[in-house]
């Protein structure tokens, strides 16, 4: 389970990765774009959190 665990958290920080670099042409509040690029960051790294908090209880 943990190897899971760990290929999903290598998932999520490369796909925000690629969301970082392709956020560097969008034009800063283009409809709101910026707004919820945020939201979504912090609630990607509130998933993060917890999940690497429940790697204890996974093994």
């Amino acid at each position: 389970m943990s190897v899971q665990l760990d290929r999903t958290l290598d998932g999520i920080s490369a796909s925000m990765r690629r969301l970082k670099r392709a956020m560097r042409g969008v034009p800063v509040n283009k409809h709101g774009f910026r707004r919820q690029h945020d939201e979504t960051a912090i609630a990607v790294a509130r998933l993060v959190v917890g999940l690497e908090d429940s790697r204890i209880a996974l093994n």
